[in-house]
């Protein structure tokens, strides 16, 4: 696709990750250091769109960090934790792995992240970006909003063996690059999950 994409000289604009950073730094010129299979696959995408975009190719990659909100009852069990909560929200508890207060990650509304991806339709740029708000908060401060808002309980579970070692403890996005082509506004975590809350 992106071979095809160059031949063609067309547009292309392709869904990366943050996870590709690993636990950081995470800044668009760093090194890459994958700690799954997943991110992986993500990270050589990225290294074979860097190498057409030093050619002048018209291609966009978008590393988004945590994003949540509207449509996502397809990706199973790789939803957001916002619309894992909402599920189990009706049996009066939520579910947090023990020491999510330390869990620090960038949580990104959908709403902005289709913002980002029309500005950059309808604009002449190339090049890999990071999508996110630049600020980390914690998977806790999620479930306060839900025991907030239906006055339910959190139960503490440990986290599974098999995502001991491959689970990002933080995420940040560094937004210099991003912001040098435009100042992108987003909604606060309270907002963005409040908003996706009243849509559920």
């Amino acid at each position: 696709l992106l071979k095809l994409c160059v031949e063609k000289n067309i547009k292309l604009i392709y869904a990366s990750s943050a996870s590709v950073y690993g636990d950081g730094p995470f800044e668009e010129s760093t090194n890459l250091k994958p700690k799954n299979l997943y991110a992986s696959t993500k990270s050589i995408v990225d290294l074979y769109a860097d190498a057409y975009i030093r050619d002048g190719a018209k291609i966009i990659g978008l590393r988004y960090f945590n994003v949540y909100g509207k449509f996502e009852e397809n990706k199973g069990n790789m939803a957001s934790v916002v619309y894992k909560f909402f599920n189990q929200k009706d049996a009066g508890e939520i579910k947090l792995f023990k020491n999510s207060d330390k869990f620090l990650r960038d949580f990104i509304y959908i709403d902005d992240v289709v913002n980002i991806n029309l500005f950059f339709l309808n604009n002449e740029f190339n090049g890999i970006y990071n999508v996110g708000t630049s600020i980390e908060r914690s998977f806790y401060d999620i479930a306060k909003i839900f025991v907030e808002r239906y006055n339910i309980n959190i139960k503490y579970i440990d986290m599974p063996k098999n995502l001991t070692g491959k689970y990002q403890k933080f995420t940040k996005s560094n937004n210099k690059k991003i912001y040098n082509i435009s100042n992108f506004a987003y909604y606060t975590l309270e907002e963005g999950v409040n908003k996706y809350l009243d849509f559920l």
